[in-house]
C-alpha cells in the first residue's frame, strides 16, 4: 500500500517526513539500549532510503548539497545553544574549561597539520588544499558525543561537553579564517586578521548578548522563544557574510542566560529579572533540544542518501583513512596525557567525526571552487566518520555506560538531554 504512494507529491511528502521523524525517534531508543551513536544509525536509514529510490525509481534530493549545508548550519546553532545553555561555569570548574579548551586546541592544530601531510603527500598535490581538507577531519562532533556521554561521572561528562564545543567552534573559526586569509602571503598580517577577527566578535557577541537577555524578558506574550531564535539566525548570517566568527556569538548568548550571576554583576542586577530568566531558560532548553533532533534527523538521513556505497570498496580509500584515524588517537593520547591524564580512559575513545565535519566539506564544494580537489575521495570521509563513531560505541559498551540503565534518576538535571522545571534547573 505504502509503495503505491506518490512520494514526489506534497503528500507523500509529509508522510515521508514524519516516518523518517518517528524513526528517528526509535533509533535514539536503540541508541540508548546499544551506545551505538544514533547520527549511525540515521545514516543507515538515509542508504536504505537511496536504495529504495533507485529501486522505485525516485529522482535524487533536488540540490541536496544545498539542503544539506543549510540543516547543517542552523543544526550547528541550535546544537551549540543546546550546550552553552548546560554549561555552568564557576571557580570550581575552571580546570576542567581550561583543560578542555587546550585539549581541543591542541587536538585541532596538531591533527589538521599531520592530516594535512598525509593528505599532500597522497592524493592532494597543493599543500593549502590538504590543509583545508584535514582541518573537517580534525573536528570532533558535539552532535553525536553530547548525547553519548550522559553515563560517564559528571568530570568526565562535562570535559567532553566543553571539549567538544570548543572543538566545533573553534575547528570552524580555523576552517574558515584560513580560507578568508588564503591570499595573504605575509604571517603577520594573516596573525592581525586573526586577532582583529575574533577580538571584533568577542565584543559583538558580548553587546548583543546582553541586549538579547535585556529583551527577551521584557517582551510580552508568548511567541518570544522563536523571535529570539531568528534574530541569532540573522545575526550568524550576517556575520558570516562580512567574515566574523558568528558561533561565538550563540555560544556567549546561551552562557549568559544559564550563568546570570556570573554575567549580571552588581549594577547590572537591577536590570534583571530573576524569575522570567529562569522560565526563559527552562522554554529555551525544550525548544533547543526539540529543534536540534529534527534538524539532525534530517540532516543524517539526506547524507545517508547521498552516500556511494562503492567508494567503501577502495582499499586506497581504507588504508588512508585508517592511517587518518591512527593520527586522531595519537594525538588525542598525547594531550590527554599532558592535560588530563587521570582520565584517559575511556576519554581517549570518544572522538566521533559528524556534523561539523559533514557540513564543512560540502562547503568546501558550494562556497569554495577554488579548493575543491577531485583527487580526493569522499568514502575517506564517510571511513574516518563511521571508523570513529564505531570506536566510541565499543569503548562505551565495553566500559558499561549505557545512559538508560546507568543513570541516577535522582539527578536527571545533570544530563544535558533532559527538560527541567524552572525550579529543578536554578537548584
Amino acid at each position: 500500500m505504502l509503495l503505491a504512494i506518490d512520494l514526489t507529491s506534497s503528500y507523500g511528502l509529509v508522510i515521508a517526513a514524519s516516518l523518517i521523524i518517528i524513526l528517528s525517534y526509535f533509533s535514539n531508543f536503540v541508541s540508548k539500549k546499544t551506545n551505538i551513536p544514533s547520527p549511525l544509525l540515521l545514516i543507515a536509514v538515509g542508504i536504505g532510503i537511496h536504495q529504495g529510490m533507485e529501486y522505485l525509481g525516485i529522482a535524487g534530493i533536488p540540490q541536496q548539497n544545498l539542503v544539506l549545508e543549510v540543516l547543517g548550519t542552523v543544526g550547528l546553532i541550535f546544537i551549540v545553544l543546546e550546550a552553552a545553555l548546560d554549561l555552568e561555569l564557576s571557580k570550581e570548574k575552571w580546570p576542567t574549561i581550561w583543560k578542555s579548551f587546550v585539549v581541543a586546541l591542541v587536538g585541532l592544530v596538531l591533527s589538521s597539520l599531520l592530516i594535512a601531510v598525509i593528505l599532500n603527500l597522497t592524493v592532494i598535490s597543493d599543500k593549502m588544499t590538504a590543509l583545508v581538507y584535514a582541518i573537517p577531519l580534525s573536528i570532533m562532533s558535539s552532535a553525536i558525543i553530547i548525547p553519548s556521554v550522559t553515563g560517564l561521572v559528571p568530570d568526565k561528562k562535562e570535559f567532553m561537553v566543553y571539549e567538544s564545543t570548543f572543538s566545533d567552534i573553534l575547528g570552524i573559526m580555523f576552517f574558515y579564517l584560513l580560507l578568508e586569509n588564503a591570499d595573504s602571503t605575509k604571517a603577520g598580517e594573516v596573525a592581525m586578521n586573526v586577532a582583529a577577527n575574533i577580538s571584533l566578535t568577542l565584543v559583538l557577541s558580548i553587546v548583543v548578548s546582553y541586549a538579547l537577555v535585556f529583551v527577551l524578558q521584557r517582551i510580552q506574550g508568548q511567541l518570544k522563544l522563536f523571535l529570539t531564535i531568528s534574530v541569532l539566525l540573522l545575526l550568524y548570517a550576517v556575520g558570516k557574510i562580512y567574515h566574523l566568527s558568528p558561533l561565538v556569538l550563540i555560544l556567549v548568548f546561551g552562557l549568559m542566560l544559564n550563568n546570570t550571576k556570573l554575567f549580571w554583576f552588581k549594577g547590572l542586577r537591577k536590570f534583571l529579572d530573576p524569575k522570567k530568566i529562569k522560565t526563559i531558560s527552562h522554554d529555551f532548553h525544550v525548544l533547543t533540544l526539540e529543534t536540534a533532533f529534527v534538524i539532525r534527523t534530517f540532516f543524517f538521513v539526506i547524507f545517508g542518501i547521498t552516500i556511494v556505497l562503492a567508494s567503501l570498496l577502495d582499499m586506497a580509500v581504507v588504508f588512508y583513512s585508517l592511517l587518518i584515524v591512527l593520527v586522531l588517537f595519537i594525538v588525542r593520547l598525547g594531550a590527554l596525557f599532558i592535560f588530563k591524564r587521570d582520565s584517559i580512559f575511556p576519554l581517549l575513545y570518544i572522538a566521533p567525526r559528524g556534523l561539523i565535519t559533514i557540513l564543512l566539506f560540502f562547503s568546501i564544494t558550494s562556497n569554495y571552487p577554488q579548493f575543491v580537489d577531485p583527487s580526493f575521495n569522499q568514502g575517506i570521509l564517510l571511513f574516518v566518520i563511521i571508523a570513529t563513531s564505531l570506536i566510541m560505541t565499543v569503548s562505551l559498551i565495553q566500559n558499561g555506560l549505557k545512559p538508560n540503565t546507568t543513570m541516577d534518576v535522582d539527578n536527571v538535571e545533570e544530563l544535558p538531554t533532559e527538560t527541567h522545571s524552572p525550579d529543578e534547573h536554578e537548584s
